[in-house]
């Protein structure tokens, strides 16, 4: 079994999206944002700052801590040509925090805009800083598919992560469509962000506020993180006929040892999962631990091919997989598993692990459609419906969702 078998026609997760129902903006609150709920096949309108009442103590939640990064770098030409350099992942040292903490000079991977303008030579910018004059030069090297290894030179006594805060601007999607304002430094980030290396956030975090927390742990609501940096990837729509022919992106992830004990631990009870990018690193656990118990020498660093869940139909237990993980980690003596993941969940995937989700609506014919409607099945199609019938808000922005299988 192959991507082949997956011939799902992505016009079927298609809907008419109005330009005046995306968020452009957040609310003011952020738990005062809309909830529609789905559970034992029922729709119904909540808001989010109810969600400890829905919730009880057999639910675990995971989140993803990874912090956006002010990705985005304008450099002025002499002739007046603006160039806008999107920084997507490093390339060399091609780990993110040791990529973070480069002192002088690094390469990354980056998008360019207004290419045709940069034929060749170096691109600078400066700015003041505690009254230090603060320098970042750029020069394109190799082109990698449609983005480009750029070699950055930057002044001595900073770290590239500094850099980028001082002159970067956070990435904000693409159909936010509107100039980046000061304020969303803050609203386009969870309030637990903490590892950085993301462009885009992980939306379904946004809603969380200390009062959901505090709520949450007073009854006895457990709750771990995982980190998966997201790339910029997540908001390209499936632009194939069939989603067999669509290359999923990759992405980086690392799980703390605690949070498999605490899957195992929880594994007749609810995994809930918060946001899209918590149910990709959490499901591409089963198939790591999988690899581990079929394949004695793999490699204890998680590596997931986009279609290897659809290889075969799998019937080792996720208790199992977990097990296999944990032992292998103790072994090692590891407290982290690090690796990346491309694993695409789409209609006929079965969940082995996550059972319930938080998440934001999310645009027609994207993946992330495609990964709702493979735990929601045909019902997704009821639940937009709804949502637009009652002015839900729409995408990174909006408001969120509540699925329960």
């Amino acid at each position: 079994m192959n991507g082949k078998s997956l011939d799902i026609a992505i016009k079927d997760f298609n809907y008419n999206l109005p330009e005046n129902r995306i968020a452009k903006y957040p609310l003011e609150e952020r738990d005062k944002a809309k909830l529609l709920v789905l559970k034992n096949g029922e729709i119904k309108e909540r808001v989010f700052f109810e969600l400890p009442q829905i919730l009880d103590k057999d639910y675990l939640l995971i989140y993803n801590d990874t912090k956006v990064v002010h990705a985005r770098l304008f450099f002025k030409k002499e002739t007046g040509s603006v160039i806008e350099v999107f920084c997507l992942e490093p390339f060399f040292p091609n780990e993110i925090q040791i990529a973070f903490a480069q002192k002088e000079q690094g390469q990354w991977k980056c998008f360019i805009g207004n290419n045709k303008k940069w034929k060749e030579g170096l691109l600078s910018q400066s700015i003041e800083h505690n009254g230090q004059k603060i320098t970042l030069n750029a020069q394109r090297k190799e082109q990698i598919d449609n983005a480009w290894i750029v070699n950055f030179t930057w002044t001595k006594g900073y770290s590239f992560a500094e850099v980028l805060s001082l002159m970067g601007i956070i990435p904000l999607p693409p159909y936010i469509n509107r100039e980046v304002r000061e304020q969303d430094n803050d609203d386009y980030q969870t309030i637990y962000a903490f590892e950085q290396g993301s462009v885009a956030a992980p939306t379904a975090g946004l809603h969380f506020t200390e009062k959901t927390f505090t709520e949450l742990k007073a009854k006895q609501i457990k709750s771990n993180f995982v980190t998966l940096h997201v790339g910029a990837g997540t908001f390209k729509p499936v632009s194939t006929n069939s989603i067999a022919d669509h290359i999923m992106h990759t992405e980086k992830i690392t799980i703390p040892k605690q949070v498999i004990k605490d899957l195992i631990a929880y594994s007749q009870k609810k995994i809930l999962c918060v946001g899209t990018t918590s149910v990709r690193t959490i499901e591409s656990l089963y198939w790591h631990g999988v690899k581990l118990i079929e394949n004695k020498n793999a490699s204890l660093e998680i590596d997931i091919w986009q279609w290897e869940p659809y290889q075969k139909t799998q019937t080792i237990s996720s208790q199992d997989a977990l097990e296999a993980i944990l032992n292998a980690m103790e072994k090692e003596g590891t407290e982290l598993l690090c690796g990346q993941t491309q694993i695409i969940i789409a209609p006929t995937y079965k969940y082995h692990i996550v059972n319930s989700m938080i998440t934001n609506f999310h645009q027609p014919k994207s993946t992330l459609l495609l990964l709702v409607a493979a735990m929601i099945g045909e019902k997704w199609e009821e639940c937009y419906d709804f949502a637009l019938e009652n002015n839900f808000r729409f995408l990174s922005f909006g408001d969120a969702c509540y699925f329960e299988v």
